[in-house]
């Protein structure tokens, strides 16, 4: 599911290695479900890879559903295309309330690099729709699916959660549900949230 991002500068996908308890943080597009060929739900990646499984202790989920609240829901528009090397995706906009969510996270665990460092700072917030084509067939393919798909676009998302995923060792699994505050409402911060408890 996350892996779907391994072409984007030419790269395989052993360049990923996902081992069973490695964890993303992700949210759901359900409005989009049917436009995706990638064999995976549709999704906006806000952090891969986050936290082994085995490090989710009750601090570091406190700390998660502190940091979440603090952000307010949101609306993604999705309306144009874009491509990198061998995937097709969505443009999620704005970008800026996805790139709030990943900056606060790596601020609060600063050893985690979007995509392991693969792409420098990270990709823009995008959903893949495709990543099956080579070079040498992509342009013909991604262009005849744009066409197909664009007459339903635009598609707009209310976002008031980021989801936390697993991957088993044969696909990534919806574990938790992390609220987003509600629009010109802040929730109140846990303590322990605040006190920054994990190392």
């Amino acid at each position: 599911m996350i892996a779907d991002d391994s072409r984007a500068d030419g790269a395989e996908t052993d360049r990923w290695p996902d081992i069973p308890g490695d964890t993303a943080l992700t949210i759901n597009i359900p409005e989009a479900d049917a436009l995706v060929r990638a064999g995976f739900p549709a999704h906006v990646t806000v952090l891969y890879p986050f936290l082994h499984e085995s490090r989710l202790d009750a601090p570091a989920r406190r700390a998660l559903t502190g940091l979440f609240a603090r952000h307010e829901a949101f609306t993604l528009t999705f309306a144009a295309f874009g491509r990198y090397p061998g995937v097709l995706y969505l443009d999620p906009r704005p970008h800026d309330p996805v790139k709030a969510l990943t900056a606060d996270l790596t601020r609060r665990w600063p050893e985690l690099r979007p995509y392991r460092g693969l792409f420098g700072a990270g990709l823009d917030p995008h959903l893949t729709i495709a990543n099956h084509e080579g070079p040498a067939t992509q342009d013909a393919a991604y262009d005849a699916l744009e066409a197909d798909i664009a007459p339903v676009l635009p598609l707009r998302c209310h976002v008031d959660a980021v989801r936390l995923v697993v991957w088993d060792g044969e696909r990534w699994r919806d574990r938790t549900a992390y609220p987003l505050g509600r629009p010109g409402r802040r929730r109140p911060v846990p303590a322990a949230a605040r006190q920054n408890p994990l190392p």
